[in-house]
């Protein structure tokens, strides 16, 4: 292969008078330059671990300490009462130095004992300060005293600029809910949802797991809240994701969207091009850590743990339970086009390709006209369907061999690229129907032309639009959309394009061809292929989407009532649920736990005594609906400061199942289902989107299937100040729920709510 030889650093042959060697100097300074290119990123990750390893002080304030030291003694006195003269008697090199080098050495050993010391103390402030939690539960503009000295107190600690991971050693510990806590508030949440004689017996039975089993299972938890970093997170990871034995697609990975009315260039390969450049100057961002780690009100870090397996992950495949794979780094994406698989180099000698040099390459890919191989084209259709047979494939036909070179390829890559033959996006006559389309598209496309395993992969469409599907496991959605919106920004305001809508820079035509990946596909995979792709696609088929840019107000409307957008979409959500079933039911609305270390997410339990009140009332509407809003609001701030319910039920849950015994209570909680699963997707990086000058560069969000197979998933975000875009997916399969008809109820109870707070 011309790849291969191209690789070759030197060649040499044997002739009578010896050995001819033919070095190739071009490919000597390119391994050199590779080799500097890897070097930097060592030291520069040495840097980084000296910084964050002193943080919140720096390196540079031990030479602070040092000179404060010597200083003092300089002036005779003493600041160590006697400790640098007992460093020194135990010194081992009394002999070879003399009387003035002893001293000044066990000067500098105590300084930099001292600077630990300080550095430890400094630290433990900082995590006692970001415990409290009660700045969150004041009213917006009624700061007490407390709260400012805490702020003055935080900013002080961290003033300087931390690194991305500088504050993960300074974050709290989650903290476990007293028992007698998470029962009360349980029963509470449920309330409304059970007759009398329901909710009197499960009361009954919380009571009687509170004394009995309850206390037993919270030692133990206790004991794990002691010892682990997060007594949640890797429970949650491993039984809720890692251990689902059905398929991820629409049932786990969720997408993202691209911009609403702007596609920036039509041109396929130009929009890739800008697209993996953006996406590789993030992960560089992340891997030197110069992101700024995200904070609340400018203030409070939230954990960054989940960055760390953004790029070069897989989920692979397991009989009992998946495993998350992470390498340090790979140089290359894979790409999927037309049924073939190709490994594009993106790098060359330690430099990044320019984006016209990736539009380039892309373009080679889109121009080869080479057959797939058989069983090719819909091989990641294992990928989409049980996980129990992908695993014994994998096993059997892909550990060795061209097979195992080429999966780890796709596995390895920084993320996946899926070059799509269809056009998407709001066009045409039926730009509502399109928008549909493009949702479900995004969400599992033809089942066999994405990568599901991937962390995250990227989809660009024929027209130029694109989007990306995530893999769940490793990360939440706020992650994802961090990455996205950078992304999205940097391709259409840094990156940009040419006039005739080709990526900026020069191209260097003499790069390589993309690499094609070869297979060895025999016909016991081909068949197993068939097989997921059939129980794919029928998942497929029966998923609902419909999306919804609501446009008649937005949050500059609502922030003016002084209510909370969130509250306001949530009880809106709860009204039109009400008007299209008839009734209530259990709601799940994701909140982060990240104020703490390897937090992800808690339940905020929607559906509330204060909001099916305002729902079922005709009178009082306006005082009840301030009631529902506010008890909304106190709901969210306990689940983010670790006062939630569900993650707490389900590791006693866990704890249960590791001793071996059966609590009724546990089990029927864990069984109830959640037939209205919603989130939002939070804009988190507003300044790198001019709406002002730009407002057409609108970012639609994201969303996910439903959660229960007669229930609604809704994910939404709000757009700037007068717009606010809704994700709306249910099953076909379910005559009750239609996606479109519960939107349009969404719309009339949303300018119901706008009427009723106005009056």
């Amino acid at each position: 292969m011309a790849e291969a030889h191209q690789a070759v650093a030197f060649q040499f042959t044997i002739t009578p008078e010896g050995i001819d060697l033919q070095l190739s100097y071009q490919a000597l300074n390119q391994i050199y330059l590779s080799g500097v290119r890897s070097w930097k990123k060592r030291v520069s990750r040495m840097r980084n671990r000296v910084i964050k390893g002193v943080y919140p002080a720096s390196p540079s304030s031990w030479l602070f300490v040092v000179i404060a030291i010597l200083a003092t003694m300089y002036m005779r006195s003493d600041p160590s009462m006697g400790l640098i003269a007992k460093i020194q008697q135990h010194l081992p090199l009394h002999v070879s130095l003399g009387a003035q080098g002893q001293t000044m050495v066990s000067a500098l050993l105590f300084s930099t004992l001292l600077w630990l010391s300080l550095i430890l103390a400094l630290r433990f402030c900082l995590k006692l300060l970001l415990s409290y939690h009660q700045w969150m539960f004041e009213q917006h503009g009624r700061i007490s005293n407390t709260t400012k000295v805490w702020v003055t107190l935080v900013r002080l600690l961290s003033g300087r600029k931390p690194l991305l991971y500088s504050y993960q050693t300074s974050l709290p510990h989650l903290p476990v809910p007293g028992i007698k806590d998470t029962l009360s508030r349980y029963l509470e949440s449920v309330r409304p949802l059970l007759t009398d004689v329901e909710f009197k017996r499960m009361t009954e039975l919380g009571n009687q797991f509170e004394s009995t089993l309850g206390n037993r299972l919270q030692r133990y938890l206790k004991l794990k809240a002691l010892w682990a970093t997060n007594y949640v997170s890797d429970w949650w990871e491993e039984y809720i994701y890692l251990r689902s034995r059905s398929p991820i697609m629409v049932n786990s990975n969720y997408y993202g969207m691209d911009f609403l009315y702007v596609t920036p260039t039509p041109v396929q390969a130009a929009r890739a091009g800008n697209t993996i450049t953006a996406l590789l100057l993030y992960r560089r961002k992340v891997n030197r850590e110069e992101l700024k780690p995200v904070r609340l009100c400018t203030v409070i870090p939230l954990c960054a743990a989940q960055c760390e397996r953004m790029f070069n992950t897989t989920r692979t495949p397991g009989v009992e339970t998946d495993v998350l794979q992470h390498w340090q780094d790979s140089e290359f994406v894979a790409v999927y086009h037309k049924g073939r698989y190709f490994r594009l180099w993106v790098y060359q000698a330690g430099r990044l390709l320019s984006p016209r040099e990736i539009e380039y390459q892309v373009q080679r890919i889109l121009d080869d006209t080479s057959p797939p191989q058989p069983g090719e084209e819909k091989l990641g259709a294992l990928t989409a369907g049980d996980r129990i047979p992908w695993s014994e494939m994998r096993k059997q036909h892909f550990s060795s061999g061209i097979n195992k070179r080429s999966l780890d390829a796709i596995e390895r890559a920084a993320f996946f690229v899926t070059l799509d033959d269809e056009e998407q996006g709001m066009k045409g006559e039926d730009p509502a129907g399109n928008l549909d389309r493009y949702a479900k598209s995004l969400l599992h496309g033809k089942c066999y032309d994405r990568w599901f395993d991937k962390s995250f992969s990227i989809v660009i469409y024929k027209n130029g639009k694109n989007g990306l599907n995530a893999e769940h496991s490793w990360a939440d959605a706020p992650t994802v959309a961090h990455l996205w919106e950078y992304t999205l920004a940097t391709d259409a305001f840094q990156l940009g394009y040419t006039e005739d809508g080709h990526c900026k820079g020069e191209v260097d035509r003499m790069l390589p061809r993309p690499q094609r990946l070869l297979w060895d596909i025999p016909s016991e995979v081909q068949t197993q292929v068939q097989s997921s792709l059939a129980v794919a696609q029928a998942l497929a088929n029966d998923v609902d989407c419909h999306i919804f840019p609501f446009v008649k107000f937005g949050k500059g409307r609502i922030k003016k009532l002084r209510i909370s957008p969130d509250a306001f979409i949530q009880i809106a959500l709860q009204l039109a649920y009400y008007r299209d079933r008839g009734g209530f039911c259990l709601t799940y609305e994701a909140s982060m736990t990240r104020l703490f270390r390897e937090g992800r997410t808690e339940t905020v339990r929607s559906c509330s005594n204060e909001s099916c009140a305002f729902v079922r009332t005709e009178d009082e509407c306006r005082r009840l609906f301030r009631l529902a809003s506010d008890r909304h609001q106190n709901l969210y701030r306990m689940a983010m400061t670790g006062a939630g319910i569900d993650r707490h039920l389900f590791c006693l849950y866990v704890v249960s199942k590791y001793l071996g015994v059966d609590s009724p209570f546990l089990k029927e909680v864990l069984a109830e289902p959640w037939r209205l699963s919603t989130s939002q997707t939070p804009v988190q990086q507003m300044e790198l989107f001019d709406l002002k000058n730009y407002p057409d560069f609108l970012s639609l969000g994201g969303g996910f299937g439903p959660v229960a197979d007669d229930g609604y998933g809704v994910s939404y975000i709000i757009v700037g100040e007068e717009m606010i875009n809704f994700h709306v997916s249910s099953k076909y399969s379910c005559g009750e729920t239609v996606s479109q008809t519960s939107t349009k109820v969404l719309s009339a109870q949303g300018m119901l709510l706008m009427l009723l707070c106005q009056l």
